[in-house]
């Protein structure tokens, strides 16, 4: 196998005058100035006061679990657009209809592929590039990832979103990583095609609704390995051929088609699983009911101990869950109301306000847990 390098006063006569903002880490942008020192949760020194942040810093933050920071003021036509906290509370933020349209392109360009590779062995990769790359570059900038997922997720041609969403997670992981962009790109585009083999498997059982067979199963257990073939005879890179054939493997050896484990398993396979597994996990399918983001980021926590790569599994959660504030959310008693914080030591149990004067700290409410996440 090729080894893959390089991975690892609020006038309206004018502008408000704030001399520093506090903002959410996934709003953050290279270039942005911090007002003041941050420390973690442990009292631990992250960065320094006056830091011009670059893509590195982010992700240092994100990885410290720092939910807000305080920045100095950004143009005037960015702070007009920064709502008072005493104001009505903003709207959750949507993806452009131009990434929509993007999405929608992509998925039916992703069926295109599926059929063609069902009735000629092989796909054409300027057809893959003509599907998937405009919208790589309409969501590459996009930071509030559960958002866009909320907004794209329908029960809807399932096998089709499940691949484009997939394709969009691995580009997103790759680049939390730290990998170089040629890197990142393959990482979408061995997400993107990850399932095509599944072409090759009769539509009675890709679609039953019920239990498979054991037949049925060891059939469906063989679709990465006729992913391999379709994407070597089209002549796609062995890393991307490699991921399609791996990404059903886990780190425990447990996994199939071959039983690989650990350093066995390409690092752009492990990253299509960890996106794979999220994006099945978050899906309406013929045969199983979506849960909800945040009991599906604990769950791929857990398999992080265990069946997938841990480095990338905490990478993968913990520049998520910043993304879970402002998200309107259901408890298990029936309230709603709105994450506004992160426990800094217990993530997955956040702080909910469901009044205007009344807050939740699910940390120390053990009973209660979210059923579901929202953005309205």
């Amino acid at each position: 196998m090729a080894n893959f390098t390089g991975f690892p006063d609020n006038s309206t006569k004018g502008p408000k005058e704030l001399k520093s903002m506090r903002i959410r880490i996934f709003d953050l942008q290279s270039g942005d100035r911090l007002a003041e020192d941050i420390f973690n949760s442990y009292g631990l020194h992250v960065l320094s006061k006056g830091t011009v942040l670059q893509d590195r810093d982010l992700s240092r933050l994100f990885q410290h679990h720092i939910d807000y920071v305080e920045i100095e003021q950004r143009s005037n036509a960015f702070l007009e657009s920064v709502p008072d906290s005493k104001e009505e509370e903003a709207p959750a933020p949507r993806p452009s209809e131009e990434l929509l349209a993007s999405f929608e392109d992509a998925v039916a360009g992703f069926e295109t592929l599926f059929r063609q590779a069902m009735e000629e062995g092989q796909v054409n990769e300027n057809d893959v590039n003509e599907s998937f790359r405009p919208l790589m570059d309409n969501f590459r900038e996009e930071r509030d990832v559960v958002s866009l997922l909320l907004m794209l997720n329908s029960q809807d041609d399932y096998t089709y979103q499940h691949s484009v969403q997939v394709g969009m997670l691995c580009y997103y992981l790759a680049k939390w990583l730290g990998w170089p962009e040629a890197a990142t790109q393959m990482a979408g585009k061995a997400g993107f095609l990850h399932d095509i083999g599944k072409c090759r498997i009769p539509g009675d059982i890709l679609n039953k609704p019920g239990k498979l067979t054991d037949e049925e199963f060891a059939e469906i257990r063989n679709h990465p390995s006729y992913g391999y073939e379709i994407l070597r005879a089209s002549g796609f890179e062995e890393e991307v051929a490699e991921a399609a054939r791996q990404h059903h493997e886990r780190t425990d050896g447990r996994g199939y088609p071959n039983g690989l484990s650990g350093s066995q398993i390409h690092p752009i396979a492990k990253v299509v699983a960890v996106a794979d597994v999220y994006s099945a996990m978050i899906s309406t399918r013929v045969y199983k009911e979506k849960k909800d983001q945040l009991s599906v980021l604990k769950e791929l926590y857990r398999m992080g101990f265990q069946e997938l790569d841990p480095l990338m599994v905490q990478t993968f959660v913990f520049h998520m869950l910043p993304n879970l504030i402002g998200k309107k959310v259901k408890l298990t008693n029936g309230e709603s109301g709105t994450v506004v914080l992160n426990h800094p030591t217990d993530p997955f149990h956040p702080l909910v306000q469901v009044a205007k004067d009344r807050f939740l700290d699910l940390s120390v409410e053990p009973d209660l847990e979210i059923v579901q996440v929202s953005l309205t």
